[in-house]
């Protein structure tokens, strides 16, 4: 595990890699974690509303009940990251242009007013999914 101290510290100094960091619970709402390298972290809800996660790379993340209410996740990799949720897990008003999210979980995710242009979705697992009015997402 690493505090969120230690990760801002960390992404201050230039590093990028954070693969496989536990995270659960923490708070990085509005923070720029541009670039940063979360392959198969643990980021089980973690408030990441209004980050700027722009090119991150999420791939096998746990993101379950996160919030990732306008977030920038422009030409993230979400392949195969979990976003679903008991409850709903937020990703309203998120900025998901030209992100991957073949394979990903999306089970009960809120992707209200979300911005899916050029996204990549095949495969997804997308039962239950509040898509109303997303932008570039066609059923």
């Amino acid at each position: 595990a690493m505090t969120v101290t230690e990760l801002l510290e960390r992404y201050a100094k230039g590093e990028r890699n954070f693969g496989g960091v536990i995270l659960c619970g923490e708070d990085l709402h509005g923070r720029n974690l541009r670039d940063a390298d979360f392959r198969w972290a643990d980021l089980r809800d973690v408030d990441l509303s209004g980050a700027n996660l722009r090119g991150a790379n999420l791939r096998g993340a746990n993101l379950r009940s996160a919030n990732l209410c306008g977030a920038n996740l422009d030409e993230a990799n979400l392949r195969g990251a979990s976003l679903s949720s008991a409850g709903r897990s937020r990703v309203s008003s998120a900025n998901l242009w030209g992100a991957s999210l073949r394979g990903a979980n999306l089970r009960w995710a809120d992707l209200r007013e979300a911005n899916l242009s050029d996204a990549d979705l095949r495969d997804a697992y997308l039962c239950h999914v509040d898509l109303t009015t997303t932008k570039g997402y066609e059923s």
